[in-house]
């Protein structure tokens, strides 16, 4: 019989808690993208590295990557704004290096602070983010400045466990200022997008391990996802998860794409009606 890895011409790879926690590699994750032939694109809602420092951060640990295989929501927000804002136009951006790099590489100056009269405000994540930062922004979008995040994630897995992402961030400035960004990462569909035009794919699959964010995405993309139980979804809640964040199959962890015998849990999904933050 078949495999998943077999069956596929191209995975599209989630990346925290799907191959990796923090800087140790998921028992088995590189063996089993190895053994695999197919096509590899690695999708990361995680704005905090650029795609050449996420490649680097994945051979690191064992897995063969480049650059060109990496798609950041962090390259996909600042494309958007680049594609959108009048060359110049100051961004107001709260995150890391690499996502200040990014708004530059579009053609649009960084700034940190809303005294520089920022027309639009970016927002990834920095686990070197503090207080001073989030009353920039809150500035910013209290006075009505167009406000985008790179992701909605809640949670980063680490090795020591589940930790606050950017989602979280993002809730608090929700809070603050009665607001909500528009959101470019999974599970909204401009990572997928911009995945599938590297090549001519037929038969792509989605992996990851978020229910509403990796498995939401492939949903509302018309794509199969293999939701993987190495990260922050337990066995209890994909089977509790409502339609639209229900995958077509599952395994224990990334090993399970070259399982022969996995069950097709295909049924009517409806596209999801709204999704965790903004949209």
């Amino acid at each position: 019989m078949t495999s998943l890895a077999t069956r596929h011409d191209c995975l599209l790879l989630d990346l925290d808690g799907t191959l990796f926690r923090g800087a140790r590699a998921i028992d088995g994750a590189a063996e089993a993208l190895s053994q695999a032939s197919t096509r590899k694109l690695f999708l990361t809602n995680n704005a905090s590295r650029s795609a050449p420092e996420v490649a680097q951060h994945l051979c690191a640990m064992g897995f063969d990557a480049n650059p060109h295989d990496v798609i950041t929501s962090g390259r996909c927000a600042a494309a958007l704004l680049g594609s959108e804002l009048p060359p110049g136009s100051p961004v107001l951006v709260v995150g890391s290096d690499a996502l200040i790099a990014e708004v530059y590489d579009a053609g649009l100056p960084p700034v940190r602070r809303w005294a520089d009269d920022p027309i639009a405000v970016l927002q990834g994540f920095s686990p070197h983010l503090g207080w001073c930062d989030l009353a920039e922004t809150a500035l910013a979008i209290g006075a009505g400045t167009p406000w985008t995040a790179t992701n909605p994630d809640l949670t980063l897995p680490s090795e020591r466990g589940l930790l606050p992402g950017n989602g979280s961030l993002v809730s608090a400035l929700c809070a603050a200022s009665g607001a909500r960004p528009r959101v470019v990462g999974k599970p909204h569909g401009f990572l997928f997008q911009e995945a599938l035009a590297r090549g001519n794919f037929q038969r792509p699959l989605v992996i990851g391990d978020g229910l509403d964010t990796d498995i939401a995405g492939a949903n509302y993309a018309g794509l199969p996802s293999l939701l993987v139980l190495s990260g922050v979804t337990t066995a209890v809640d994909a089977i509790r998860a409502r339609p639209a964040h229900r995958p077509r199959y599952v395994a224990a962890d990334l090993r399970g794409i070259h399982h022969p015998n996995h069950a097709d849990l295909s049924y009517h999904r409806p596209p999801p009606a709204d999704h965790p933050i903004g949209g």
